[in-house]
């Protein structure tokens, strides 16, 4: 009669040995190849799925966008709506300057554009009413991101007005006499994409962390 380890050694394979010299258990094999083939199909799955949930995505940004348009015609009827809504922000209500809430007041609108596929990036636009402080009526940076994982950002470049540039220290008093700024601008955001400074990150977060395509 066979001892139980001579039982053991038959469910082996015949000769086949693994890298430390133990022979192979060919029913372990095969549960482990029928394992992965089963982790593809979920991941098949998966793929599949991810699709199905752009789509949906791609669909309902496109009914949600004239919600936002009627939302934000009556938005602009509220006074100083965005500024307010800044300032209640736990984030952007300690990054905005003294100027900053200043040039708030002339902001008309905020959105969260995402790309067509949703995956490759999407572009934030302020939109601003004329005022004294530059002579842009949008202000907008986009976020692409490419099949490598590659971001690339690109910012509006600020067309400040004579005496009025609070980010790179060239705004002036009425009289013409350079202005000493302590704290840093709000929209040092927009000065160029390498940019690095507190605002410039902390305003990074913010935007990645968007749900829908009006900031609220």
């Amino acid at each position: 009669m066979r001892t139980a380890e001579e039982k053991g050694k038959r469910a082996r394979t015949d000769g086949a040995e693994g890298d430390g010299g133990e022979p192979i258990d060919r029913a372990l094999l095969l549960s482990i190849e029928k394992l992965q083939e089963v982790q593809d199909e979920i991941e098949k799955v998966n793929e599949e799925a991810s699709d199905k949930v752009l789509e949906v995505e791609q669909k309902y940004n496109k009914i949600r966008r004239p919600v936002y348009v009627q939302c934000n015609e009556i938005i602009q009827k509220i006074p100083d709506f965005w500024l307010t809504a800044f300032l209640s922000h736990p984030v952007l209500g300690d990054l905005l300057t003294e100027d900053d809430q200043q040039i708030c007041k002339h902001l008309e609108s905020v959105f969260v554009d995402e790309s067509e596929d949703i995956k490759s990036g999407c572009s934030i636009t302020l939109t601003f009413s004329s005022n004294p402080y530059f002579e842009d009526k949008k202000l907008t940076k986009t976020y692409s991101m490419s099949d490598d994982g590659t971001v690339t950002v690109k910012a509006t470049s600020i067309k400040w007005k004579a005496g009025m540039d609070i980010v790179n220290g060239k705004a002036c008093t009425k009289k013409g006499e350079k202005r000493l700024l302590v704290d840093q601008s709000f929209f040092t955001w927009f000065n160029g994409a390498e940019n690095e400074s507190f605002a410039h990150g902390e305003m990074d977060q913010i935007s990645s962390r968007k749900t829908c395509g009006l900031i609220l």
